[in-house]
């Protein structure tokens, strides 16, 4: 992954945290990490809904939508580490549900599609 790659993905989940704290969301963690291979881009709270989020940043749809790249193996990952995330605070019988946030990165800025209950378990 070159290093744009890798800045334009920091900036992406940036402004993706930045999305949700302006839409009510309370972030509990950002990157959080198990195993060498299973992550979250970010953990919010809104009302009493845990939301694990995955956030994919683009500069083109040359690849498909941003979404679409988010396969049943990531989502099992996600799942795997969420399931980690709740038992280490506690919050297993608490409600939550998994999110995509689409970032496009344009000449302008960034814009964002928030896909609630993107996928299940």
């Amino acid at each position: 992954m070159s290093n744009w790659t890798k800045m334009l993905g920091k900036s992406g989940e940036d402004f993706a945290a930045e999305f949700l704290v302006a839409h009510g969301y309370k972030i509990l963690a950002r990157n959080f990490r198990v195993y060498a291979t299973a992550e979250i881009d970010i953990i919010a709270q809104i009302d009493e809904t845990i939301v694990f989020v995955e956030v994919k940043t683009r500069s083109t749809n040359s690849h498909g939508s941003p979404a679409e790249s988010v396969t049943i193996k990531k989502q099992q990952k996600i799942f795997i580490a969420a399931e980690i995330f709740l038992n280490q605070n506690d919050l297993e019988n608490r409600s939550c549900r998994f999110d995509i946030i689409e970032v496009f990165a344009r000449r302008n800025g960034f814009s964002a599609n928030h896909i609630v209950d993107a996928f299940a378990l």
